[in-house]
């Protein structure tokens, strides 16, 4: 499958190319609950949930104090912008 052009809103991707480009950032699919993802990086971990209108972002123990710090992405933003968002880490 070939991704659309980055700018294009996520909601204009099919869900089997959200997983794939999910895959080729080394995200791995949560096998009970496969709306959700988990990433690790070097220097943070996240958990990524396709949600009914948004992508919802947890950083792990990324905060003051250890605590999760959430963000939440619409749909209509483009696959750059929350590939920018949510990759930069916390």
């Amino acid at each position: 499958m070939v991704l659309p052009n980055p700018d294009t809103p996520l909601y204009n991707h099919p869900l089997p190319e959200i997983e794939n480009w999910l895959l080729e950032l080394g995200c791995q699919q949560n096998r009970e609950q496969l709306n959700c993802w988990s990433i690790e990086n070097p220097t943070w971990q996240a958990e990524l949930c396709l949600d009914v209108e948004e992508l919802s972002v947890r950083y792990l123990k990324a905060g003051e104090g250890m605590r999760d710090i959430v963000r939440s992405f619409k749909y209509s933003l483009s696959r750059s912008d929350v590939e920018a968002a949510v990759f930069s880490g916390p």
